[in-house]
């Protein structure tokens, strides 16, 4: 059995802060799901990252290899790059944002073998833009969750 996944995540936030939205889709053999949702004041780092949470939740299996193509530097080079094992070990000292989600992410990333790619934004990958538009959707829907944690954070509930 193919133990392969591709993954295609993007996020958007009107204003940074503001409203957002993210947009994943997964490829599996033939198989294709798409997901999306949108909050109603977030940022676009943290929809970025919502957008690989959300595809890592969304499996009914562990131990697959999983390819994530992303336009996000931040996301992508926080895993490649060693970033978040780095801000992990300091208990994100310094400001790092988006602890709550990495936590929560790199407990997700345990269960498989993960590799990120980086894509170019807004430019001829077809299922990057795809997520683009699921994205943007979403953060312009009318029925936006709260980012509970972030609006927290900003003393905005």
């Amino acid at each position: 059995m193919n133990n392969q996944l591709i993954m295609y995540t993007d996020g958007s936030s009107r204003g940074n802060p503001g409203p957002g939205g993210y947009g994943t889709i997964l490829f599996w053999g033939d198989h294709r799901k798409e997901l999306s949702h949108g909050y109603r004041y977030t940022t676009n780092n943290r929809m970025e990252l919502m957008a690989v949470i959300a595809g890592l939740e969304a499996l009914k299996r562990e131990g697959l290899t999983i390819t994530i193509y992303s336009d996000s530097q931040y996301v992508v080079k926080a895993w490649e790059q060693g970033w978040l094992k780095n801000w992990i070990a300091t208990d994100f000292k310094g400001g790092k944002k988006n602890k709550d989600l990495w936590l929560h992410f790199h407990e997700l990333a345990k269960k498989n073998t993960l590799r990120f790619v980086w894509v170019r934004g807004h430019a001829d990958n077809p299922h990057n833009n795809r997520c683009d538009e699921l994205a943007t959707a979403a953060a312009d829907g009318k029925s936006l969750d709260v980012d509970k944690v972030f609006e927290a954070e900003s003393d905005r509930s």
